[in-house]
């Protein structure tokens, strides 16, 4: 097998759901995520690596697309890939197209803050400023919705729509797409070395399962059991994971480099506390009382672009937003208000 190919299937394998059975087991009650349709990639052909041709379609309460903007900005992207950014409610019964999709719309009012949200964009790429996700696929022949979307400005294409490739050519091509960090000091996301990869490939699978993925198994489930095991499987691998970081006392989870695998887990666990605790029905316990995650979780929010990836007003707005009576939940506030806890690796002790 080739190092492409076998990069794709590890990839893949920590991506992809599968589809097997999918109608009957969504009917039970079981999540189950759909797979993404657009996968060319930056460095192809029709799609070189340049600065100032590509684009980002993102919501900031999606933790997928937050994988997205965190590769953005810790590769120093910000001025060489643009962004867009979506209201983090999704379109309402009254829409005048339909319920439940994804609007570029910096006028909407937030219930939580009462105001507009500032990070909040139209589409300033196509040319022809829609206002729904939807809109830019259907410009393909897609009736595909979701986000992230990366686009390309020059062709008007849409290029990929799986974070997990996006933001491995991120990282790949960052020197070449105009990067403002010198190639010393950038972060490399997936290092050469076959046994940092065999680890980050390794860790990248679990934690899609357990966490990623697994939040969602949990909270969008309606079935006792379905939301029981995906409640354990989410709770041990916090476990094994706040294990791990603590046997060595390690900076990050494969050694002291901040890698893809880091990168990852963190969209999910700056949820936790605030968002996934009470959301998703992941009551157990906090990221607070697991002493290495909570110091690992302040460590890469203290890297340079972290904590201007995402907003929390988003993401509590984007799901609270969604639930029976869109109420948005204040706190948490104790013993701080979050995320100005994340500054904090010392509320643990």
């Amino acid at each position: 097998m080739s190092e492409k190919s076998k990069s794709d299937k590890d990839v893949n394998a920590s991506v992809e759901e599968s589809q097997e059975n999918i109608k009957s087991r969504r009917a039970s009650g079981e999540f189950v995520r759909g797979l993404s349709g657009f996968r060319h990639a930056i460095g192809d052909a029709a799609f070189p690596a340049v600065p100032n041709r590509y684009h980002l379609f993102v919501a900031f309460n999606c933790p997928w697309c937050h994988r997205v903007t965190l590769a953005r900005n810790v590769l120093g992207l910000q001025n060489s890939i643009s962004l867009d950014v979506a209201f983090p409610s999704r379109t309402d019964e009254g829409d005048a197209v339909a319920p439940n999709l994804w609007e570029f719309n910096p006028d909407r009012i937030a219930s939580l803050t009462g105001d507009t949200l500032p990070e909040c964009t139209k589409d300033t790429a196509t040319g022809n400023a829609y206002r729904l996700a939807k809109q830019i696929y259907a410009e393909s022949g897609s009736d595909e919705g979701s986000v992230p979307i990366l686009y390309d400005k020059f062709t008007k294409q849409i290029v990929n729509n799986e974070s997990a490739e996006i933001i491995r050519m991120l990282n790949k091509h960052a020197g070449q797409l105009g990067s403002s960090i010198d190639d010393a000091e950038r972060p490399d996301l997936y290092p050469e070395s076959a046994s940092v990869r065999a680890h980050i490939d390794s860790l990248n699978q679990e934690i899609y399962q357990a966490i990623n993925n697994g939040a969602y198994k949990a909270g969008f489930s309606s079935d006792q059991t379905v939301y029981a095991n995906a409640y354990k499987a989410y709770f041990n691998t916090l476990n094994k994971l706040n294990a791990l970081l603590g046997q060595d006392k390690r900076l990050f989870l494969t050694g002291d480099s901040f890698t893809e695998a880091d990168l990852r887990l963190y969209p999910t666990l700056y949820r936790h506390d605030p968002v996934y605790y009470v959301r998703m029905k992941l009551n157990a316990a906090k990221i607070l009382d697991y002493p290495y995650l909570w110091r690992w979780l302040c460590r890469v929010y203290a890297l340079p672009g972290v904590a201007q990836s995402n907003s929390l007003d988003h993401c509590k707005q984007g799901y609270f937003g969604r639930s029976w009576n869109n109420v948005v939940p204040l706190g948490p506030t104790h013993p701080m208000p979050y995320p100005e806890a994340y500054s904090h690796p010392e509320l643990v002790g």
